[in-house]
């Protein structure tokens, strides 16, 4: 994986405020940010998760 930060999950928690269990049921249907599993660890490229939260990221008008 050179070149390239990935995190846990429960980094990925820390960092979006995503629960762990919504992390999980997100994987679980195939939907979400994309993640690698190796053996019984997954990991999550941290690109990844920055650009899942700002692709639901909400518009706002400024006053």
């Amino acid at each position: 994986m050179p070149g390239k930060i990935y995190i846990r999950e429960e980094e990925v928690v820390e960092v979006s405020s995503i629960p762990l269990k919504t992390l999980r049921q997100d994987r679980y249907l195939k939907k979400g940010i994309p993640y690698i599993k190796k053996n019984r660890s997954v990991y999550y490229n941290i690109n990844d998760v920055l650009e899942f939260m700002e692709s639901n990221k909400v518009k706002t008008e400024r006053h």
